[in-house]
């Protein structure tokens, strides 16, 4: 994923993602060209699950700062990936 945040746009990889699986469910489509949308599809699959627990972190840092709801700076630096 890229380290900037705004350089990932999660509805653009998810519409990419839509697409890459509507070419695969034609069967039109060669063994390499098949294992390149695979592993395309995989690599976005990664970088949304990655937006997604990054948005989650965002939510519990507002939402459980001494019970109070309190804006504190994020660093996505500090995300354990899976």
């Amino acid at each position: 994923m890229p380290k900037k945040q705004g350089d990932f746009n999660f509805e653009k990889a998810l519409q990419e993602l839509e697409d890459l699986v509507e070419k695969m469910e034609s069967g039109n489509l060669s063994l390499e060209e098949s294992l390149k949308y695979f592993e395309r599809g995989v690599a976005l699959t990664r970088n949304c699950q990655q937006a997604l627990t990054e948005a989650e972190q965002k939510v519990q840092i507002l939402m459980t700062q001494n019970g109070k709801e309190q804006l504190q700076d994020f660093s996505a630096d500090d995300t354990s990936t899976s």
